[in-house]
């Protein structure tokens, strides 16, 4: 996991619960604490910091990796706005994740281990993202997705039918895109 996923998530910690939250969670892990944006960590270091996190603020994993999805959203727009403002809608931006965004973050960092996504157009005009990773971090993209929901100003209903959590292969984000009349 690199760096800068850890450094967001400082910075909600630190921004919803105070700095001295994101301490204490510090404290209490086995972790150094210090993350380098471009630098590669354990996965374990993220999750175990989510864990303590959980415990510390009395929530549900799925409650802070989603609220967390939604807030890295916004931290990566600050830190890489070209690949969010190159997308003049949230489906034609959703779409750009494995083909631009993911290629893109390769060439700029050595080993990203990023999911894999695959698009299915429904006959309704809404859309499926399939999300494949070894992480099982569904509950993220959804949270991402809601963030990017936001940005646009695009309303969205988001359901989760098919999930790796149950057992199957990859997660369907099943995404339908609300216009108002």
């Amino acid at each position: 996991m690199k760096g800068v996923v850890f450094n967001i998530l400082e910075e909600m910690v630190a921004e919803h619960f105070g700095m001295q939250v994101w301490n204490d969670i510090l404290d209490t892990a086995e972790t150094e604490g210090v993350y380098t944006a471009g630098q590669s960590y354990p996965d374990e270091h993220l999750f175990e910091l989510v864990g303590i996190t959980c415990k510390k603020l009395n929530m549900s994993s799925e409650m802070v990796i989603g609220s967390f999805g939604e807030y890295m959203f916004h931290g990566l727009h600050q830190r890489y706005p070209n690949f969010i403002e190159k997308e003049p809608t949230l489906r034609s931006f959703l779409k750009s994740v494995e083909s631009v965004i993911h290629v893109e973050v390769r060439k700029l960092y050595q080993d990203p281990n990023l999911p894999d996504f695959e698009y299915f157009d429904t006959a309704d005009g809404n859309m499926i993202m399939r999300y494949h990773s070894p992480r099982k971090l569904c509950i993220l993209a959804e949270g991402l997705i809601r963030g990017a929901s936001s940005h646009y100003a695009q309303k969205i209903s988001l359901s989760h039918t098919t999930c790796m959590h149950k057992n199957d292969p990859y997660c369907d984000l099943e995404i339908t895109f609300h216009h108002d009349c």
